[in-house]
C-alpha cells in the first residue's frame, strides 16, 4: 500500500539537483503535484515537452516504487541509463535481459533498492508478476504512450488492453496516462479504458515552437536529399520513407556518397535493427533512414531535422515523426517532399484494405494529409487546427508559407473553366465522375470513357490544353480547399460542383489561386540557434563521445547539444559557473564537470574568448546600446499605451496573445527607452529586497544568475523589468538615472 500523499513537496531543489534545471516546463508542475496528490491524472504534452519528469520526479521524494508501462525496449533502456547518470535508482524488466541479469535486479526490487522500474504490458499479466508488485510498495502506475490503448489512435496496441486490470488489484495506486498525440475522441476512450477515477486533465498546446516545417515539390528526391544532408554536415535526422525497399535503396545511394547512414524497417532482423538504432544514438551514424516502424518513444534529444522522403498517411502520424525533431529545444527542421504521385500511390494501398469503413476514414485522413501539403497557409497553424488549438499568430515566422508567401494570381479563367467541365459533365451524363476524368476532358484526352460517355462532344472538351494535367490537379486541390467543389469519400471518390462553386460560375465571380511551390533554397541560419564558439563546441563534442564510448551510453546521457552549446558560449570557469549551465545535476557535476572544465580552459589557453551578438538580450543580458527608436517598437508601444490605460500586464498578455514575461520585456523596453512607469503594481518590498540582493550576488550583466539564485521565483520578463528600472546603466545607452 502507498504511503499517505502530501503535496508540500521541495520540487525545485530536487529539480536542480538531480535534473539540472531551475524551472518547470508549462504543466509540470501542476502534473507532479496532482501525482504527489493522490490523483490519477491524464497528461498530453509534445513530444520534447517533459512527460517523462512527470513521473520521474514524484519518484524521489516520496517513499516507493513508481512503475511505468512503456511500449518499448530502447526506450526503457535509454531512460534507466540517463536516470543512473543523473544518479537515480532505476532499472528495468524485459526480454531483452537474460535470466542472470534479472535476478539481481528481482532481489533489489525485494529489498526496496529501487525508486522507478520500467517495464513492457506484456509483462504486467506474467504468472507471479502482479503479486511480486503488491510487494513492492507501488506508489504510482505511468502509462507511457497511453494512446496505444485506444482503437482510434494511430498507434493501437491489443496488449495494451491488460493495463486495465492494474485497476482491479491495486484499486489505491493511481495512475498517470501520458501522451504526445491524440484527438479528443482517443483521449476520452484512454480516460475510459484505463479507469480513471476523477482524473486530472492537462493538455498542453500542440505548438512546437523550435520546428519549422516546409513542403516542398519532389522533383530529383535523392538529389535534394543529398543536398540537404551536405549542408548540414555535423547533423543528425531522421528520413522516413513509404517501404522497406526505399528505406535500403536511399541509405546504399547515401552510403555510396560519403553519408554514414543506416536502415529501420520492420522487415530486417530484430538484433540488426536494434544495432541500427544504437549507432544512431551514439551517434556513429547521423542519418537513419526508416519506415514508421521507427520513433515512437526514441529518446535522441540531438535529432537537428526529419525529412518525409514520401507523403505520410495521415496528420497525426506526420506530427508526432516530426516531433522526434528537437527535443532538446534547440531549433529542428520539417521537410517534407510532396509528389502527386505518392497520392496514387497510397490510394492504391488503401484499396487493398479489405474493410470499407477503414478505406473510408483513411481516404479521408489522406486527404486531409494532402491539404496540409498543398495549402498556402501557417503550417504550423494548420497542424495547431486538426488537434482542435488556435494558432494567435498570423504569421508563425517558422513555415515556408510564412517566411517566403506563395505568389497569387487571378486564376478566374482556369477556375471557371474546370468548374463549367464538372458541371457540363454532370448535366450530360446525370452523374458525377472523378477528377482525373474531369481532367482528361479539360486537356482533351481520348480515352475510351471519354467516347463511351459521350464527353468529347462537350464544349468544355480540350478548352485546358494551356495546362498540364498535374497542373489542374493543383487547381482542383485548392479549389477543394476553397469550397468551390466537392469531393466524396468512396471507394471511386468524385468531384461535383459545391454550392459556392455554383454561385462563382453564375456570378463570374473572381478567384485568386496560388503558385505552385517552387523547390526548396538552402537554409540560412535557423531562428533559436545557440551562437556558440563553434571550434569549442566541437571540442566537447569530441569529448563527451569519449566519456561516452567509455561508458556504453550514447553522448546525449552525458550532455544535451544545448548544454555543450551553453557551454561553448558561455565558458564557465568554475564550479559555481558550471553549474548554472542547463541540464547540469549533482551527479553530472561530479561525474564529468572537471572533464569539461579542463576542455575549455585548455581551449582558451590557446584560442581567444567569442563575444557574441546577443539574440536574446532582451530576456538574458545587457545587449548592444539601442536607441531610443529601436527599442520603442510598434509592439512595444502598444503594450506600454495598454498598460498606461490601466490594464494589467496579464490581461494585456491575454489581449494580444502573448506571455505575460513577454508583456513585462516590453515595459522593460519602454523604461530603457526613458519611459516612465509606476512599478509598485510589479513588485513588493519583500521582492525588491529579494532580487537587488540576488542581482548583486550574481552580477548584473545577466539574469540566469538572478533567476537561479531566486529558484524560479521571477520570470526572465520580471527581472529584466527590475534590473531596467533599478540596476546599473550599461555603457553608451541613454537610459535615465
Amino acid at each position: 500500500m502507498p504511503t499517505a500523499p502530501t503535496t508540500g513537496h521541495d520540487l525545485l531543489t530536487p529539480l536542480k539537483e538531480v535534473f539540472g534545471y531551475t524551472s518547470f516546463r508549462p504543466l509540470q508542475e501542476e502534473i507532479i503535484r496532482d501525482a504527489l496528490a493522490g490523483k490519477d491524472v491524464f497528461a498530453l504534452l509534445p513530444t520534447g515537452g517533459g512527460k517523462s519528469l512527470c513521473f520521474q520526479l514524484p519518484a524521489l521524494v516520496r517513499p516507493g516504487l513508481t512503475v511505468v508501462i512503456s511500449p518499448l525496449i530502447a526506450l526503457m533502456k535509454d531512460q534507466v541509463d540517463a536516470l543512473q547518470a543523473s544518479g537515480v535508482a532505476a532499472t528495468f524488466l524485459n526480454s531483452s535481459l537474460a535470466a542472470g541479469e534479472s535476478r539481481p535486479i528481482l532481489r533489489g526490487l525485494h529489498n526496496g533498492e529501487f525508486r522507478l522500474l520500467y517495464v513492457a504490458p506484456e509483462r504486467i499479466m506474467l504468472s507471479g508478476f502482479l503479486e511480486d508488485l503488491k510487494r513492492w510498495n507501488v506508489n504510482l502506475f505511468a502509462i507511457d504512450e497511453a494512446h496505444c490503448i485506444s482503437e482510434w489512435g494511430h498507434d493501437f496496441r491489443p496488449e495494451y488492453r491488460q493495463i486495465a486490470e492494474l485497476r482491479k488489484q491495486f484499486p489505491q495506486v493511481p495512475c498517470m496516462a501520458l501522451t504526445a498525440t491524440a484527438t479528443e475522441r482517443v483521449r476520452t476512450d484512454i480516460v475510459t479504458q484505463l479507469q480513471l477515477r476523477d482524473p486530472g486533465i492537462y493538455v498542453a498546446s500542440f505548438n512546437r515552437p523550435n520546428l519549422s516545417y516546409r513542403v516542398a515539390p519532389k522533383s530529383s528526391g535523392y538529389r535534394q536529399i543529398l543536398d540537404f544532408l551536405r549542408a548540414r554536415p555535423k547533423e543528425s535526422g531522421i528520413i522516413y520513407c513509404a517501404s522497406r525497399n526505399a528505406t535500403e535503396s536511399l541509405v546504399d545511394k547515401l552510403v555510396t556518397d560519403g553519408i554514414k547512414a543506416g536502415t529501420y524497417h520492420a522487415g530486417m532482423e530484430k538484433e540488426d535493427r536494434s544495432r541500427n538504432q544504437a549507432k544512431f544514438l551514439r551517434d556513429e551514424i547521423r542519418v537513419i533512414c526508416a519506415t514508421i516502424a521507427f520513433g515512437m518513444g526514441i529518446n535522441k534529444p540531438n535529432v537537428r531535422f526529419v525529412i518525409h522522403h514520401d507523403l505520410p498517411k495521415n496528420i497525426e502520424g506526420y506530427y508526432q515523426e516530426t516531433g522526434r525533431a528537437g527535443r532538446d529545444g534547440l531549433p529542428g527542421e520539417c521537410l517534407l517532399l510532396f509528389s502527386p504521385g505518392d497520392v496514387i500511390k497510397q490510394l492504391r494501398f488503401i484499396d487493398e484494405k479489405p474493410d470499407e469503413a477503414e478505406r473510408r476514414i483513411a481516404r479521408e485522413q489522406l486527404q486531409t494529409m494532402v491539404h496540409y501539403a498543398e495549402i498556402n497557409e501557417c503550417r504550423r497553424a494548420t497542424l495547431l487546427d486538426y488537434f482542435g488549438e488556435t494558432y494567435p499568430d498570423a504569421n508563425c515566422g517558422a513555415c515556408d508559407n510564412c517566411l517566403a508567401p506563395r505568389s497569387t494570381y487571378d486564376g478566374t479563367l482556369a477556375a471557371q473553366k474546370l468548374l463549367s467541365c464538372v458541371f457540363r459533365i454532370k448535366q450530360k451524363s446525370g452523374f458525377s465522375v472523378g477528377l482525373n476524368h474531369v481532367i482528361a476532358v479539360l486537356t482533351g484526352g481520348d480515352t475510351d470513357r471519354v467516347r463511351q460517355w459521350g464527353h468529347h462532344e462537350l464544349s468544355t472538351y480540350g478548352i485546358g490544353k494551356e495546362h498540364t494535367r498535374q497542373e489542374w490537379g493543383i487547381i482542383a486541390r485548392e479549389l477543394m480547399r476553397l469550397g468551390y467543389l466537392a469531393q466524396s469519400t468512396g471507394q471511386f471518390p468524385t468531384i461535383e460542383l459545391a454550392a459556392e462553386g455554383m454561385a462563382a460560375l453564375k456570378d463570374r465571380r473572381k478567384i485568386t489561386l496560388t503558385k505552385p511551390m517552387a523547390a526548396p533554397q538552402a537554409a540560412t541560419q535557423r531562428a533559436g540557434d545557440i551562437a556558440c564558439d563553434e571550434l569549442l563546441f566541437d571540442k566537447l563534442r569530441a569529448l563527451r563521445q569519449q566519456l561516452a564510448d567509455a561508458q556504453g551510453v550514447p553522448p546525449y546521457i552525458v550532455f544535451g547539444d544545448n548544454s555543450l552549446r551553453l557551454m561553448a558560449r558561455n565558458y564557465p570557469a568554475n564550479e559555481t559557473d558550471f553549474r548554472r549551465i542547463s541540464g547540469v545535476g549533482d551527479a553530472k557535476w561530479r561525474s564529468y564537470g572537471p572533464a569539461f572544465l579542463e576542455e575549455i580552459r585548455a581551449h582558451l589557453a590557446a584560442n581567444p574568448r567569442q563575444i557574441f551578438a546577443e539574440e536574446l538580450q532582451a530576456v538574458t543580458s545587457f545587449g548592444p546600446a539601442k536607441s531610443r527608436g529601436e527599442l520603442l517598437t510598434e509592439t512595444v508601444r502598444e503594450s506600454l499605451r495598454q498598460f498606461r490605460s490601466g490594464l494589467d500586464p496579464a490581461t494585456i498578455a491575454r489581449n494580444r496573445g502573448f506571455t505575460e514575461s513577454t508583456i513585462s520585456g516590453h515595459l522593460a523596453s519602454a523604461i530603457e527607452a526613458g519611459e516612465k512607469i509606476d512599478l509598485d503594481k510589479f513588485f513588493t518590498a519583500d521582492d525588491v529586497k529579494e532580487m537587488h540582493a540576488a542581482f548583486e550576488k550574481a552580477g548584473w550583466q545577466t539574469l540566469s544568475g538572478a533567476h537561479e539564485l531566486l529558484r524560479g521565483r521571477f520570470d526572465y520578463g520580471k527581472l529584466r523589468l527590475y534590473r531596467a528600472a533599478h540596476g546599473p546603466r550599461p555603457v553608451g545607452t541613454g537610459w535615465p538615472r
